[in-house]
Parts: structure tokens; sequence; C-alpha cells
């Protein structure tokens, strides 16, 4: 297990991250729903994402459908962070 893997481990452990359910198994996930102003500020947007050891979700790619707390989204894009042991994926709520 490497080091990327024992961070979310603690993480999860200590209550820090959420539940993802993909293709039958559920993974430990950190998952942001940031509010975005768009539209030069008429509008506010959740912009949701979770990040996520890349050995946890090796096969996660643009397109698939994840669900986190009973909600569904699908994922937009997926993207290496640092070395390639972290991965970062943007979503779209269902």
């Amino acid at each position: 297990m490497g080091l990327i893997e024992r961070l979310y481990g603690a993480a999860d452990r200590a209550g820090l991250l959420v539940m993802a359910e993909f293709e039958g198994r559920s993974v430990a996930v950190d998952f942001s729903s940031a509010d975005e102003t768009v539209l030069d500020g008429l509008l506010r947007a959740a912009d949701y994402t979770i990040r996520f050891p890349a050995s946890v979700l090796p096969e996660l790619a643009t397109g698939h459908t994840l669900s986190i707390a009973g909600v569904s989204y699908q994922v937009r894009d997926v993207r290496a962070i640092g070395d390639g042991g972290e991965r970062r994926a943007d979503l779209s709520r269902l």
C-alpha cells in the first residue's frame, strides 16, 4: 500500500471521506461541491469534484456514472494529480 492509499485510509477513518458507488462497489472518495459564479455573477452553479487514489478506481473514465449519497453523477473529466498516484474527476449531477 502506497502513501496516497495510506493517507486516504486515514482520512476515511477520521470521517473526512464519503462513499461513492461505482459498478457495484463502494469506494471512499474526497467529494466537494463548491459553488461557482457564472454568467458574470448572475448565477451560482455547483462544481462537483471527487479525488481518490488512482489504484482504487483505475477504470473510471469520462462518461461513467457513479452515485454519492443516493445522487447520480456522470464523469466529465478525469485527471492525474502530482505523480499520478491520485486522480481528480469532475462530475455533472444527473
